[in-house]
């Protein structure tokens, strides 16, 4: 063949570089926009594990930064929770009536007398009243110190026999000498002695009716008259504890002569 239709040949067969195909190159497929959003949405979530495994690694950085601090705060909450479990539960109280002051024997009781403390359930005494209507115008047997609480047993009435041994009475006496009562107070151990009266020139010896029994009342003591009798004439009466056998002895003696009484110590 000549060279001139070599030429020509080569000269049909050539054409635009464009419509050769590429060699070695897959031809790329155009991405969509929400491709490229997804992507972009899923690269910046973070994801389950991972995201829990960096959470602990920052706690755990900012432990060892603050380790004083951290063990402060553990050992702060240790001491709290010990002294809660040492700590008594509040104790159960109760509203009980106190003398608001020094009452001596023998007081009529009024309101002003009286206050409210909280005591323990062990302490409300048995027989003491939490209403002040049932103190209101009753008298002292005995003594009551401020803040003492009051009960039956130290008002003058019945309460007054209490702990004394079954079938005991209050007997009222009326003792010849009436000032000598004055050395008289409740709980007081006394001997009570008869002396009949005989003929001008017979001498009849002294009787002791009971003893030792406990002063209850006298009439000392003051407050209104006819607490333990219907009357006024309460001058020289004592009043005194006596069982059974003691009370027959006792009962009307003051009509066989003349009553006195000797102190015993306990």
């Amino acid at each position: 063949m000549s060279r001139s239709a070599l030429l020509a040949r080569a000269e049909r067969s050539s054409g635009p570089a464009s419509n050769w195909p590429p060699l070695n190159h897959p031809p790329s497929t155009p991405r969509s926009s929400g491709a490229r959003t997804s992507s972009r949405l899923s690269g910046n979530r973070p994801r389950g594990r991972s995201g829990q495994r960096g959470q602990r690694t920052k706690i755990g950085s900012w432990v060892a930064r603050n380790r004083r601090l951290a063990v402060a705060l553990l050992l702060c909450v240790a001491t709290g929770i010990a002294v809660q479990q040492l700590t008594p539960a509040p104790e159960k109280r109760v509203s009980v009536l106190v003398a608001a002051r020094d009452l001596p024997p023998g007081t009529g009781l009024a309101a002003s007398d009286f206050t409210t403390m909280e005591v323990p359930p062990d302490l409300a005494i048995s027989g003491s009243s939490n209403s002040i209507s049932t103190l209101v115008g009753r008298q002292l047997a005995s003594p009551l110190a401020k803040g003492q609480i009051p009960s039956e047993s130290s008002l003058l009435g019945p309460g007054l026999l209490t702990g004394s041994p079954p079938g005991s009475a209050a007997v009222p006496l009326r003792m010849a000498d009436a000032s000598s009562i004055q050395l008289l107070s409740p709980g007081q151990l006394v001997t009570v002695v008869l002396t009949s009266a005989g003929s001008y020139d017979e001498a009849r010896p002294s009787q002791v009716l009971a003893g030792p029994v406990p002063v209850l009342w006298t009439s000392a003591l003051g407050g209104k008259p006819g607490e333990w009798l219907g009357t006024g004439d309460t001058d020289g009466l004592v009043v005194v504890a006596a069982n059974p056998q003691q009370v027959e002895k006792l009962a009307g003696a003051s009509t066989q002569g003349k009553l006195f009484f000797v102190l015993v110590s306990p």
